[in-house]
């Protein structure tokens, strides 16, 4: 199956780097290119994307905004979003993932992490570095949900409908491990944990691994940790 990409940048030249390092790949092609938020929703329903390469930063509607729209957009449930920062220190990392982005990467990226990035996001999984999900994750949430009374309510209620083993699943996925990782450290099958993460998302509304990251923090379950 041939992973559909769509490029979303407001400089041509990053785009036209991108677009011959994705055609490169027998299993990926470039389907399109956007300079703005607006364009990049309307290309994504067009040309049946299946991952978005979004910057944050662009004229008009931005990626943030851009990728709200498409997160909300049941006719594109199956679109992945993947950010693309100048720093992956970056203060918007946070919103992008709670705007519905499968996670973020550096503009300065390798290309085979790049490319691994795509494969990974249209798997479905979350790209997220453990460095990431365990410091700049947990400090930038600290700062909206750093208080009991500031944590969402609502998001702590829906933790009800797990079970204590996807809970045990839920804290782990948010402290940036792996399903192997997960599997021997809670002494199962990885195909056990896939199974666990699959009902917690579909349990919690998440669309992907990284929403269930924010949602762990979000609700109280994992406590931030700032160094």
């Amino acid at each position: 199956m041939t992973i559909r990409v769509l490029l979303a940048d407001d400089q041509a030249l990053l785009r036209s780097a991108f677009r011959v390092l994705v055609d490169s790949e027998p299993d990926m092609e470039v389907v399109g290119e956007a300079s703005d938020g607006a364009e990049a929703v309307r290309l994504a329903r067009e040309e049946r994307a299946d991952v978005v390469l979004m910057d944050i930063r662009m004229p008009g509607t931005d990626g943030l905004a851009a990728t709200r729209l498409i997160s909300a957009d049941p006719g594109l449930a199956h679109v992945r979003v993947v950010m693309l920062t100048t720093f992956e220190v970056d203060e918007y990392v946070v919103q992008s993932l709670r705007a519905g982005a499968s996670g973020f990467l550096g503009k300065g990226s390798e290309p085979d992490e790049l490319l691994n990035a795509i494969r990974i996001a249209a798997g479905g999984e979350a790209l997220l570095s453990p460095a990431a999900t365990k410091g700049l994750i947990a400090k930038f949430l600290a700062q909206g949900a750093g208080d009991d009374d500031d944590r969402d309510p609502g998001r702590a209620e829906r933790l009800e409908a797990l079970t204590v083993r996807e809970r045990e699943v839920l804290v782990q996925v948010a402290g940036g491990h792996s399903n192997d990782e997960i599997a021997e450290r809670l002494t199962v099958s990885p195909l056990t944990v896939k199974t666990h993460v699959n009902r917690a998302m579909a349990k919690l509304g998440a669309r992907d691994r990284a929403q269930l990251v924010v949602i762990a923090y979000e609700s109280g379950l994992v406590r931030p940790r700032v160094e």
